[in-house]
């Protein structure tokens, strides 16, 4: 099943030599609006996460990510006109799709090869009911400070809480360095 989902992803990371000239302008705009919206996503993200930590530690940051993390996508997709979620091999809330899951199992592969998550991003054009559409993602990596909710000790009280939060949980066992997810963003291509 692995082999098969990345036979996917390089297809698809095949199918952008096949844009024409011309739409390698409208692709680049678009993926610097994209990187612009993953970038302002993570940074409210993390600003939130960061007062709410100062002011009630961890429990309160979980219930920040919980409540404020949908809303801040929703707010940035309907800003944009893009569709924005986080998501991860090993998710709290949002299941990966299938092309998604294959970018990230390819993410996987760059980061033991010893690509810093940093660098790690993805893209590709795919043609969609309505005309063509630009797909992206950007990996997030685990920081010292996620372990605290993701890592493989988390405090028991702060673990009954997110199980609280979230029943179907799947978001602990991180190290720092490790590719905690991705965000992902997608919408129809602007020509």
């Amino acid at each position: 099943m692995t082999r098969k989902l990345l036979g996917v992803a390089v297809a698809s990371v095949l199918t952008i030599g096949t844009i024409p000239a011309h739409a390698g302008d409208a692709v680049e705009k678009q993926l610097q609006e994209y990187r612009q919206a993953a970038q302002m996503f993570g940074k409210t993200l993390k600003g939130e996460l960061q007062a709410a930590m100062k002011s009630g530690g961890p429990t309160a940051a979980v219930e920040v990510c919980n409540e404020r993390a949908p809303e801040i996508a929703a707010d940035l997709s309907e800003e944009t006109g893009f569709t924005l979620r986080r998501t991860s091999l090993k998710p709290r809330a949002t299941e990966p799709t299938s092309w998604e899951t294959a970018v990230l199992l390819d993410f996987e592969q760059q980061r033991a090869a010893g690509t810093a998550p940093a660098d790690i991003e993805w893209h590709e054009v795919v043609e969609a009911d309505d005309g063509k559409e630009l797909r992206y993602m950007k990996a997030i990596g685990t920081e010292g400070v996620c372990l605290t909710c993701h890592g493989g000790n988390v405090d028991p009280d702060l673990l009954a809480k997110i199980e609280k939060l979230y029943p179907e949980d799947r978001a602990t066992g991180f190290e720092e360095g490790d590719i905690r997810g991705a965000f992902s963003i997608h919408a129809s291509l602007d020509d």
